[in-house]
C-alpha cells in the first residue's frame, strides 16, 4: 500500500476495531483502489502495532466483501460487486421508506427542527465529498433514531459498504445539491404529516443510484468486478426497478 498512515491510533483502547474502521473508510472512499494488495506487515509498521490487530481488521473487511484474502498470495482490495450494491439498495428502501412513513405520523417539532438543521449543514458541505457523505449517513441515521430504529440502521450500515463505494464515485461526477433537495423533500413530507409523500420521497431518493450506476460503471470499469449490462438505460429488464 503506497499511501502513508493518515491517522494515529489510540493505543489506550482496542486497536483492531479502530484499524478496521480506518481501513474501511479508506476503501469506501476509494483512497485504496480495487485490486491493490495491502500488506499486514506494512500496515503494522505504519501504525507501530503488531500484525495481530491488522489480521483481525482484514478478516472483518473480508466478511464485508471489501477485501479478499488469498492464501499464500496476500490480501487484495475487492472490486465493487453490482449485485451487492443492488441488494443493499433494495434493503435500504424497504426499511427506510417505512421509517419515513412512520415519522410522518409520529415526528414532533423538535425532530423536524433537527432534520432541517441537518439539511443546512449539508448545504454548507457541498464542496467537500467526505464531509457531505458523513452528513448524508448521519441524516439517515437520525431518521432511524427518531423512529426508534437505530439498531436496524446499524444492521443496514453493515450491508451497504459496496453501495457506499459507488456513492463516493457518484459524488465526484454528479452534483450533491440534488441529494440535498431530495433530503429536504423527505423532511418536508414528514413535517406535513403526509406518510405517502414521505415514503415516495424516500423511495425516489434511494432509487437515484439506479440512474447513476450505469454511468459510474462505464466510467470506472477498473472499480467493478463485472460490467452490469442489465443496468444500461436501453435494457428493459424489470430487475432495473428492484
Amino acid at each position: 500500500m503506497q499511501q502513508k498512515a493518515r491517522q494515529v491510533l489510540d493505543l489506550g483502547i482496542a486497536v483492531g476495531p479502530q484499524l478496521y474502521r480506518l481501513l474501511r473508510a479508506r476503501i469506501i472512499r476509494n483512497e485504496i483502489e480495487p485490486g491493490v494488495r495491502i500488506s499486514e506487515s506494512e500496515i503494522a509498521a505504519q501504525y507501530s502495532i503488531s500484525r495481530q490487530p491488522v489480521r483481525e481488521a482484514f478478516i472483518k473487511l473480508a466478511e464485508e466483501g471489501l477485501v479478499e484474502i488469498r492464501p499464500q498470495r496476500g490480501t487484495f482490495v475487492h472490486r465493487i460487486t453490482t449485485a451487492a450494491v443492488m441488494d443493499a439498495r433494495f434493503v435500504r428502501e424497504a426499511i427506510e421508506a417505512d421509517i419515513a412513513g412512520y415519522l410522518a405520523t409520529h415526528a414532533d417539532e423538535a425532530v423536524i427542527k433537527m432534520l432541517r438543521q441537518e439539511i443546512e449543514k449539508q448545504k454548507r458541505a457541498l464542496n467537500d465529498v467526505n464531509e457531505f457523505m458523513e452528513l448524508d449517513d448521519r441524516f439517515h441515521a437520525l431518521l432511524a433514531e427518531a423512529a426508534g430504529k437505530i439498531r436496524v440502521w446499524k444492521m443496514v450500515e453493515g450491508l451497504k459498504s459496496q453501495m457506499d463505494r459507488v456513492r463516493h464515485l457518484a459524488m465526484l461526477r454528479f452534483p450533491a445539491s440534488k441529494l440535498v433537495s431530495q433530503h429536504s423533500a423527505i423532511v418536508e413530507a414528514i413535517a406535513s404529516a403526509d406518510p405517502e409523500a414521505a415514503i415516495a420521497a424516500m423511495r425516489g431518493h434511494l432509487r437515484e443510484i439506479l440512474n447513476d450506476l450505469p454511468e459510474i460503471a462505464e466510467s470506472n470499469p477498473q472499480f467493478f468486478e463485472e460490467k452490469p449490462q442489465w443496468l444500461l438505460p436501453e435494457d428493459t429488464n424489470p430487475r432495473r426497478n428492484l
